[in-house]
């Protein structure tokens, strides 16, 4: 075995919009051996807003929106004049964005980028959107880093490796039907891994990203005959990455790492957001015009920005939107470090959202614990999602709880970690295995209880926290934790649904 051979290196395979609850012997037989071979993180969280634009920047940079930028999948870009509306699924956005700032796109320096400037390297193949597979490492084609796309030939950052690949499975998969599980595309993936990627190019760390089950979740439902057999599907991939694991790459002290962005739950009923604004005053549309003076961005997490942000503005907008049925937890400028400027509201810092990209108003859409059609635990309001499908990006703990397995030659065994851990602890955890420092910027931990024995180190200390604001006709609460330096949000809820019954749902 050469010296190269020996030193750590780190595969990392991702499930988009993954449940925990999910993941069974029976359904995901490859996840459950992963399971036994290495260290589950029972209490692992995404960050809010609990999406994959917000959390993918995450996981790479291992700070939280509020400092890398990425406030969610969409945001309101109010640093030109007039201000501009970013779909951050475009990768083409992203560049132009990243060029303009003179490469300071995210607040914080991502995975790629340290492992480049201590001679290591990143592999990203995904069949995300463009824009989250370009966020993975937003900078490959400066770094001479390889980046593969499941469906998009032109996100490829080395014209000679994609040749290779389609000479050798095929022509990259075109995006299936609206409502068609994407399946292809993660087989595709996994084979450029395991036939080309690793062997040939041997990378630092590899991240595998599949788009699944959350494209099926979305347009089938969480728990849908669909969507549990794309689930299955690449769980199949994924026990082909595991075969290669066990009988090559744990000897070759690679660590395989598996993790979701987020988690899902069931549209119930739907919202008129913009009627409760029209009533309170406001012109409400999804982008900026002359007619708008209140942008509700679309999609499953609230941002309102006012072109008119004053204090009294978005008062008046707050107190009409906690008189309506659909208003979960809210969020506005701090007026100190728990009060937001809006009785009722919290301060945004709480939900590490305090960016000057963040909406003058955050808030989730009210959830509840009772079972969906598939007899699963979480239900919610929606603005523009049909009833009965899967959504996320809101703060019920079925979205913010996420899957987080370690396994390799540092890690324990069989082990099952009660530990709050977030995505933003995966970096620097990351980086410890591969020798590196943690940057300054990075507010995630390393996962020292995960570490095998004789190195293993439990945390200092973990304080659980309750934030409360009300009004006469509205109450909210929001259950934070700390480890160590680290914080992890577990869930927001708004009117009536007791904390005990939320935290028993989460463990359920």
């Amino acid at each position: 075995m050469t010296d190269s051979d020996r030193q750590h290196r780190v595969v990392l395979v991702s499930f988009d919009g993954l449940r925990p609850d999910l993941v069974s012997p029976k359904l995901t037989p490859h996840l459950d051996r992963l399971r036994q071979k290495g260290v589950t993180l029972a209490r692992h969280l995404t960050v809010y807003p609990s999406e994959t634009r917000a959390a993918m920047p995450s996981l790479v940079t291992g700070a939280s929106p509020g400092r890398h930028g990425m406030v969610g999948n969409k945001y309101l870009d109010r640093s030109v004049q007039p201000p501009r509306y970013i779909d951050t699924s475009d990768d083409r956005i992203i560049q132009a964005l990243d060029a303009a700032s003179g490469g300071h796109l995210m607040g914080a320096a991502s995975l790629g980028e340290i492992l480049s400037a201590h001679g290591r390297t990143l592999a990203v193949l995904a069949s995300n959107s463009a824009g989250t597979t370009c966020l993975f490492n937003h900078k490959a084609r400066t770094l001479g880093h390889h980046t593969i796309s499941g469906h998009y030939a032109h996100l490829a950052t080395s014209r000679p490796l994609i040749e290779a690949l389609q000479a050798r499975l095929g022509p990259i998969p075109a995006p299936p039907p609206q409502g068609t599980p994407d399946l292809t595309a993660q087989s595709f993936l996994t084979s450029a891994l395991l036939e080309t990627v690793w062997p040939e190019i041997r990378p630092d760390v590899a991240i595998l990203s599949f788009g699944e089950p959350d494209i099926s979740s979305h347009y089938c439902g969480t728990a849908h005959g669909r969507t549990l057999e794309a689930l299955a599907f690449v769980d199949r991939q994924f026990g082909r990455v595991l075969d290669w694991w066990e009988a090559e790459g744990r000897q070759q002290n690679v660590h395989l790492l598996a993790v979701s962005d987020h988690g899902h739950v069931t549209v119930h009923a739907q919202a008129d957001v913009y009627g409760t604004l029209k009533t309170a005053g406001f012109r409400c549309g999804p982008a900026p015009g002359q007619d708008v003076d209140a942008v509700l961005v679309p999609g499953q997490v609230g941002a309102i920005y006012l072109t008119d942000p004053s204090e009294s503005n978005v008062r008046r907008a707050v107190a009409a939107m906690t008189e309506a049925p659909w208003c979960g937890p809210i969020f506005t400028a701090g007026r100190n470090e728990v009060d937001g400027v809006a009785p009722g509201s919290l301060a945004r810092q709480l939900v590490m959202m305090d960016h000057g990209r963040s909406g003058d108003i955050l808030f989730s859409y009210r959830a509840d614990d009772e079972t969906d059609r598939f007899g699963l635990i979480g239900r919610t309001w929606t603005h523009d999602a049909p009833i009965g499908f899967g959504v996320h990006g809101g703060l019920h703990p079925k979205e913010m709880t996420s899957v987080g397995i370690l396994a390799g030659p540092a890690f324990r065994s069989d082990v099952v970690s009660d530990i709050p851990s977030g995505i933003c602890d995966i970096a620097p955890t990351i980086l410890h295995l591969l020798g590196i420092a943690a940057p300054i910027g990075m507010e995630g931990r390393i996962l020292t209880e995960a570490l095998a024995a004789g190195t293993s180190v439990p945390p200092a200390s973990i304080v659980e926290t309750e934030h409360e604001a009300s009004t006469p006709a509205y109450r909210q609460c929001l259950r934070r934790v700390q480890v160590d330096s680290a914080t992890y949000i577990e869930g927001g809820w708004a009117n009536g649904a007791s904390h005990v019954r939320w935290r028993q749902s989460n463990d359920n």
